[in-house]
């Protein structure tokens, strides 16, 4: 669609010795510019949900494709309980959903909130299709990332792969890096509502960014076998204490100290809204991406 572009230009005339102004007016049409097209693979999940929410109210983008294995036929705009259907359908096929899409050529993102075991083959037809990719998976392994990047690379489409979308625990693990290089003991605490994969993404992102830093961490119990004293994260020392504790927040605390202080970090998660800013913002430079980016972090 173009827009119509409007400026006034004050022309000046001399004639008999008197000069007069009279304004001229000049138009152009400019093209305007589009909006991202987003495609939700996971949309019946909560986090699907969600994302379908954020997306369709956040300037310069639209929800153009709902992919997953549940509701299949139901309105997705229906599903998330909006006022009025988006007339889009929930597909359990996501190659016909791209293929729908690309015919548009508008520029498109695909999310992916699926699993580990179909992170590779989804990113590889979105960028076949010429779609950029937004991965929010837990536990995707680093063969995956690696081989997804050399992909990206040669097909020069961009792809974010994100161990997290919450700012918060981004600027926690930032926070945690500066810290690292000032205290000798170190503990991470986790607190989630139900049994899952311990340590978690978050605790072993930071176990892993305060690793490898010159500095080993608890020296005067570095070697116990003690359980209680937790499972040591690398090889630095690192510590983890995960907790299953229904009716409380997901939690996470890391606890630096030395002799006379304790530092402490916490980041509380009560509702998956919290990682919307961080997917608008990965969808918002993704697009500009020729490579594959892992962390989000990069962008703030």
């Amino acid at each position: 669609m173009a827009a119509l572009s409007c400026k006034f230009h004050p022309t000046t005339f001399k004639h008999c010795k008197s000069f007069t102004k009279i304004p001229s007016i000049s138009c152009s049409f400019q093209p305007s510019q589009s909006s991202i097209k987003v495609i939700i693979n996971g949309a019946a999940k909560e986090i699907g949900r969600a994302a379908v929410l954020a997306v369709t109210k956040a300037r310069g983008m639209e929800v153009a494709g709902a992919v997953d294995s549940y509701l299949i036929g139901e309105d997705i705009g229906k599903v998330c309980n909006m006022e009025e259907a988006l007339e889009i359908p929930i597909i359990n096929d996501l190659t016909m959903v791209l293929g729908s899409i690309s015919q548009s050529k508008a520029t498109t993102v695909v999310v992916d909130f699926t699993d580990p075991s179909t992170v590779y083959d989804n990113v590889k037809q979105a960028t076949a299709f010429g779609m950029n990719s937004v991965v929010y998976v837990p536990r995707v392994k680093m063969e995956t990332v690696s081989a997804l990047s050399a992909f990206c690379e040669k097909a020069s489409m961009g792809c974010l792969v994100a161990p997290t979308l919450s700012i918060g625990s981004i600027l926690l693990q930032q926070a945690a890096i500066s810290a690292s290089f000032h205290y000798n003991n170190v503990e991470i605490v986790e607190s989630r509502a139900t049994a899952g994969d311990f340590p978690s993404q978050d605790a072993m992102q930071i176990a892993n960014n305060i690793s490898n830093l010159g500095q080993i961490y608890n020296r005067d119990d570095v070697s116990t076998d003690i359980l209680a004293r937790g499972q040591v994260l690398g090889e630095d020392g690192v510590r983890v204490h995960s907790m299953v504790l229904p009716g409380l927040p997901s939690s996470t605390t890391v606890f630096f100290s030395r002799p006379g202080e304790v530092y402490t970090l916490k980041h509380d998660v009560t509702d998956v809204q919290c990682l919307m800013p961080g997917l608008i913002l990965a969808i918002r430079k993704v697009v500009r991406l020729k490579n594959l980016v892992y962390g989000l972090e990069k962008f703030l």
